[in-house]
């Protein structure tokens, strides 16, 4: 018996140092998989496999993060889903796919929203980042950082073009959102939706004429191979978006938390220094893989795409719409 109390005192004691203990030292290891739709040669990759690395290192593997590519983890689709379930702990993924759980933030790939790079980045690191971040965290979704996927160019196996006219019904794969949906529909082509995976072989059997991508992308995935102009459109700018599932977020150590979120940062500037780096170059070489290009006449696709902006105001309100003109000017 005078063991048996002796036990009881030790394990109420042991159990009071525990639970006077600060939340930190309960945290847990966690093991990350991140998952893209773009292959290992885009800066996508590149950059998310260096901020994998640094957070594995500075964190001493409590936080360990491994890189799938080419969408081994699914589909953008597929890859919010499972962060939202936490079947999938972290992903590389186009703002414009978030459109599904969260309308507004469609805002950032508004046609012609951005006048030049520059402009969406300071929108994006300032008040309009942190306030579509904040729609995402209730749908279960947290945002580390807003890394860039880059002005999107039309290419096709038909024609040059150079005004919306010319897009008159061709059939156009776009992602699977309503605002480019509705976009390429008010321009006069005939778009549809389908996911990136399957992209490239629909061009090759032409069950559609044309796409549209940023450069990197008509790159790194081959599409010269299947396509033949490049029109210089530069129609959406969209970002990649850095995203963990706040579940799993929520499992890692506040100054683990911080690691992660320094490398999401510093590896959002080197990722978005890639993107511009390669973007002359990209016109050279797809050039001369035997692509054509031609420049277009923006204002007149400012000016049909226009009505589109009305369509959103109630989607987005006033209040985001507001945030989003300070940066505009």
């Amino acid at each position: 018996m005078k063991h048996h109390a002796q036990f009881l005192r030790t394990g109420l004691v042991a159990a009071g140092l525990a639970a006077c203990l600060p939340a930190v030292t309960l945290a847990q290891d966690v093991t990350v998989r991140l998952g893209h739709v773009l292959p290992e040669s885009h800066s996508w990759h590149a950059a998310s496999t260096g901020f994998a690395e640094e957070v594995t290192v500075r964190t001493e593997g409590r936080v360990e993060i491994e890189v799938f590519a080419s969408g081994q983890l699914g589909s953008e689709k597929e890859v919010i889903e499972g962060l939202q379930f936490g079947s999938v702990q972290a992903g590389l993924i186009g703002s414009g796919s978030f459109q599904a759980v969260e309308p507004r933030i469609g805002i950032i790939e508004m046609p012609y929203a951005w006048a030049s790079r520059e402009q969406a980045f300071a929108a994006l690191d300032g008040e309009l980042g942190t306030a579509l971040a904040g729609m995402l965290e209730p749908k279960g979704i947290k945002v580390l950082g807003w890394w860039e996927n880059g002005f999107r160019n039309i290419t096709n196996n038909v024609r040059p073009i150079e005004t919306p006219a010319d897009l008159d019904g061709l059939k156009i794969r776009v992602t699977p959102d309503k605002v480019r949906l509705a976009t390429f529909e008010l321009l006069g082509a005939e778009p549809a939706p389908l996911s990136f995976g399957e992209l490239y072989s629909a061009l090759q059997q032409g069950v559609f004429d044309a796409q549209e991508n940023p450069l990197a992308i008509i790159h790194s995935s081959s599409f010269y191979e299947v396509q033949e102009y490049v029109s210089l459109s530069e129609h959406i700018w969209g970002a990649a978006t850095l995203t963990m599932s706040q579940s799993v977020w929520d499992r890692i150590s506040p100054e683990d938390q911080a690691i992660v979120s320094e490398a999401a940062s510093s590896w959002g500037e080197k990722q978005r220094e890639m993107v511009a780096a390669a973007n002359d170059a990209l016109i050279a070489q797809l050039e001369e893989q035997g692509m054509a290009f031609n420049t277009v006449d923006k204002a007149a696709f400012i000016e049909a795409v226009a009505p589109i902006w009305d369509s959103q105001a109630e989607v987005y309100g006033a209040d985001l719409l507001a945030i989003l003109d300070q940066y505009r000017k």
